[in-house]
């Protein structure tokens, strides 16, 4: 893994939004102005906007709020790894899976290489998203992850909730949907072996300032957390949020599974009623969406009859 240390020193200096000249970085950060002027040119490649002027120095475009290991650790949940800059949150727990303990969890600033389902990338410019990942382990093996995107999405609703949004709704099986445009999103990845323990990887992606400039990177309708409540300075009270909301629905899926978060997931879900097309590996199947079954394949009534499907994605393109 390469060392960001003077980068991210940099960023911490220029997250006030305030201009500061290339001599006073230097003098903080031990480095040649030449040096500093290297390192912007890598944070800008980050996905961030930095300003410079002649006289003044550089600025960001907006200012930042990192995410402080104070504000988010919780007393009775193991603390989180707190990323800088790191492929993806969750590629850095499945690396880590032999020498950490179920419950961890992982916060980044920036994921080099951040991906969504079926192999999409996801967007992450630098501090102005939430980037979270989860591992846990389920003693009852590959059978016990039944469901268990429905559960997690239906965990971030709680938090986004508990932070004043509403009108949240669920696209199955993964997204999380506020007036129809994609707000947040969950990639699970496991690893199993017959008779064994299944280890799970919960990723979680959740807009909150997500720049205009990045819309053609992303092929759906989005929308952001700064958008939705207009206030800032939000994301490390989510993220303690998120925290314990995705422990209390791990604690209470392993305990009972999905039953406990179909009738909830119902109430939540966008479709529900609506004629729909669900892309599968061989074509697409349309159809009336009715809901989630109890092992949360999706139900839709095709030719006056309700089937169940647990693979595929429903359709949604940006207009």
């Amino acid at each position: 893994m390469k060392d960001h240390t003077k980068k991210l020193a940099i960023l911490d200096l220029l997250s006030d939004g305030q201009f500061h000249s290339g001599e006073e970085l230097g003098e903080v950060l031990k480095i040649s102005r030449a040096a500093i002027s290297k390192h912007i040119a890598v944070i800008q490649d980050w996905g961030l906007e930095v300003y410079k002027v002649k006289g003044k120095g550089y600025a960001l475009s907006n200012p930042i709020e990192l995410l402080s290991e104070e504000l988010i650790n919780h007393a009775n949940l193991p603390s989180p790894k707190l990323l800088g800059v790191i492929d993806s949150t969750n590629q850095y727990l499945l690396n880590n899976m032999d020498t950490i303990q179920s419950g961890q969890s992982c916060f980044a600033e920036y994921q080099e290489a951040g991906r969504g389902r079926r192999g999409r990338t996801w967007v992450s410019p630098f501090g102005c998203n939430i980037y979270f990942s989860l591992y846990w382990r389920l003693e009852d093996g590959l059978a016990a992850t039944m469901g268990l995107s429905l559960a997690i999405g239906v965990a971030v609703v709680d938090a986004l909730e508990r932070l004043g949004c509403s009108n949240l709704k669920l696209k199955w099986p993964n997204d999380i949907y506020w007036n129809n445009r994609k707000l947040a999103g969950v990639l699970i990845e496991l690893s199993a072996q017959s008779g064994g323990a299944a280890h799970v990887v919960i990723g979680v992606g959740i807009n909150v300032n997500l720049n205009e400039r990045f819309d053609s990177a992303i092929d759906q309708p989005w929308v952001d957390l700064n958008t939705i409540l207009e206030k800032k300075n939000i994301r490390n009270k989510l993220a303690n949020e998120l925290l314990i909301s995705l422990f209390h629905v791990m604690k209470e899926f392993e305990y009972s599974g999905l039953s406990s978060f179909i009738h909830r997931w119902n109430e939540l879900d966008n479709f529900k009623k609506q004629t729909i097309s669900l892309q599968l590996g061989n074509g697409t199947v349309t159809g009336v969406c009715e809901g989630i079954d109890p092992q949360g394949a999706l139900l839709l009534t095709v030719d006056d009859e309700i089937k169940s499907y647990n693979g595929g994605e429903i359709s949604i393109k940006k207009s």
